[in-house]
């Protein structure tokens, strides 16, 4: 008998909406569309696949929102990884304004779901502040918000009294704003898709992990671990850093980097009107950047970068609880109640990628830390391409899977990489 994967323990999960039933795929079927993988993007094109009369199921090797889905910081932040005039330059002009457009509207996306299905998951539309590190990361952030402001997005460049006031920590020297952004419950918004998507029609399996993909007659055979089969004329694979072995060299396309966080007690009212006053969401332009905001339970939570190894106690998490006090002193010596991790996939290009490797079969992964946003949209783009593909052309191009070169040495060289960065900041602090 097939068992879901346990979530590991959490903030999202201590104070998630109550899960749907999702459970293992019970007897061989068939339907329209196989997706594997039951986080934002597996969900979303199958909420948007079962609304157009598709017949869908998921299968996912845990519950919804098991990976990244429901481990990430709950930040909705709009664009892509390379800021837009960098976008262009990648793709060209009308590619490239196309894929900014789509990536600056994701939040739109995100927050316009959530009201439609009723998704309790603790929306707010409250804006994302990038501070500047250092006094040179002035010009960066002022060139971000110019690149944004020229294409009519609701942004502004922010002094170093403002963000000081607005963030609460004495210690950056400016920054910007992008009013566009918010905030949700990961984990809730995780299982306010799954949810929708099971209302429309779509059957979403926990405990399912799909062992094999092969063609049979026209048509994809997808194999479960504990033995019932997924007859489909297409299959969706998004697994993103939770890829595994499954399709050939799909996994040596990304870097599954751990992203650590840390969540504190309960603040007191007096001292959480100090830390970012105004509901904020914040990630700062350090080479290994912070990233953090307030729960609605007034707890701060705090994220960044880790070991690539699963970590094994709080003391992995000893560099996060070091920085609360630093960034924050009115926090120092405030305790921290949850510890978890989650895999980013870092692409090597840093934006997301499309593959269609065999016919019907699409792969979409590597949001390079903008998944909540970029994952839902892409999941609703790509399903919107399957239902009328001359109408809803993807904004992303079809490549071929390329593994990053000695994929194998990754964790050597992207830990010394990561180790450089943090002596840079060090030496910035």
């Amino acid at each position: 008998m097939a068992r879901s994967v346990p979530l590991p323990p959490s903030l999202w999960v201590a104070t998630a909406r109550p899960a749907p039933a999702t459970p293992p795929l019970d007897i061989s079927r068939q339907a329209d569309v196989a997706i594997v993988g039951a986080g934002y993007s597996g969900l979303a094109a199958a909420l948007q696949l079962a609304e157009a009369g598709v017949s869908v199921i998921v299968l996912e090797t845990g519950v919804p929102g098991w990976g990244a889905s429901g481990r990430n910081g709950g930040q909705v932040i709009p664009g892509l990884k390379p800021d837009p005039d960098e976008v262009v330059a990648m793709f060209g002009a009308e590619t490239g304004e196309r894929l900014v457009r789509v990536a600056g509207d994701a939040p739109d996306t995100v927050f316009a779901l959530i009201e439609r299905h009723g998704i309790d998951c603790d929306a707010r539309r409250c804006g994302w502040i990038q501070p500047a590190f250092t006094a040179a990361d002035i010009g960066l952030t002022a060139r971000r918000a110019e690149q944004w402001q020229r294409r009519g997005a609701p942004v502004a460049v922010l002094d170093r009294d403002t963000v000081c006031q607005l963030v609460g920590s004495p210690v950056y020297h400016g920054g910007w704003i992008d009013r566009r952004a918010g905030s949700v419950q990961p984990l809730s918004y995780s299982r306010g898709l799954a949810r929708a998507a099971q209302t429309a029609g779509a059957l979403v399996c926990g405990g399912s992990r799909v062992t094999a993909l092969a063609r049979d007659g026209g048509r994809w055979k997808v194999t479960t671990g504990h033995g019932p089969t997924v007859s489909a004329e297409r299959v969706l694979l998004a697994t993103n850093g939770y890829t595994d072995a499954l399709w050939p060299r799909l996994r040596q396309t990304v870097i599954a980097a751990n992203s650590f966080q840390v969540a504190t007690e309960r603040l007191p009212d007096s001292v959480r009107r100090t830390v970012l006053p105004e509901g904020h969401v914040a990630s700062d332009t350090r080479k290994l950047l912070l990233y953090y905001r307030c729960d609605h339970h007034h707890r701060l939570i705090m994220g960044g970068r880790g070991p690539f190894r699963e970590p094994a106690s709080p003391r992995d998490y000893r560099h996060l609880e070091m920085v609360i006090g630093l960034l924050f002193p009115q926090l120092k010596g405030t305790r921290c109640e949850f510890y978890w991790a989650g895999r980013v996939a870092l692409t090597r290009d840093h934006v997301p990628h499309v593959h269609q490797p065999a016919p019907g079969l699409t792969v979409f992964l590597g949001y390079n830390g903008r998944g909540v946003a970029m994952a839902t949209t892409l999941g609703i783009l790509v399903a919107k391409n399957l239902i009328a593909p001359a109408n809803n052309p993807l904004p992303f191009p079809i490549t071929a899977i390329r593994p990053i070169p000695l994929h194998s040495l990754h964790r050597i060289y992207a830990t010394s990489i990561l180790q450089m960065y943090r002596f840079r900041d060090y030496l910035a602090n």
